[in-house]
């Protein structure tokens, strides 16, 4: 296949690894390079990797993703749907990078945290832990979001991160939305007990942290 000037090849399995059998049909890479014969690491469906990027480990990248430039996805990451990883971006660990979200320059993505929705990660910003950025954040640096739990009923880990229209989104448990947002859920749902509390107190540490930096 033609690619803006670039010929990509699709691959298909030699032989049978973790859930992938032989003869199995994958996706697209410019090269060998791309990916690299040890470990379980697969290109499924229209995926495409190319350039100097390269898949490896128990990595896997799926739907229509792509990963180019000089960027790597190792360890058991997932890279899928119509998200991009370019440039000298990281994406390692158990982390998940999906939606149309797009993950590039020196960012890294690891450990547990997921970059889904139309989140973009760039510059030299780094996402870990069991971080969830989401929606339409924008993180380009070390105070465009923050983590803090386990706090609330679910013993959530809650991530606070900056929006790209301003002001700040959360992601906590099955909430995603706008800080106003999660404040007016939380007193409507935890009022006057321990929850409401700690939520408040992590609300006001971000607004701290995140709009008067």
């Amino acid at each position: 296949m033609n690619h803006f000037g670039r010929t990509l090849h699709r691959i298909k399995a030699i032989s049978s690894f973790g859930s992938v059998k032989k003869g199995d049909i994958g996706g697209w890479i410019e090269a060998e390079e791309n990916l690299p014969e040890s470990g379980n690491a697969w290109v499924f469906g229209n995926a495409l990797v190319f350039g100097n990027a390269w898949v490896s480990g128990n990595a896997w990248v799926s739907g229509n993703a792509w990963v180019s430039g000089n960027a790597s996805v190792f360890g058991n990451a997932w890279v899928s749907d119509d998200a991009r990883v370019s440039d000298d971006a990281r994406v390692s660990g158990n982390a998940w990078v999906s939606g149309n979200a797009w993950v590039s320059g020196n960012a890294r993505v690891s450990d547990d945290a997921w970059v889904s929705g139309k989140a973009r990660v760039s510059d030299d910003a780094l996402v870990s832990g069991k971080a969830r950025v989401s929606g339409k954040a924008r993180v380009f640096g070390e105070y465009d979001f923050i983590t803090m739990g386990p706090i609330g009923s679910r013993s959530d880990i809650t991530t606070f991160y900056r929006l790209k229209q301003g002001g700040i989104g959360v992601n906590c448990g099955c909430f995603n939305g706008t800080l106003d947002e999660f404040e007016a859920a939380v007193h409507e749902t935890h009022a006057g007990n321990e929850h409401e509390k700690a939520y408040m107190a992590a609300i006001r540490m971000a607004k701290e942290i995140m709009i008067h930096d």
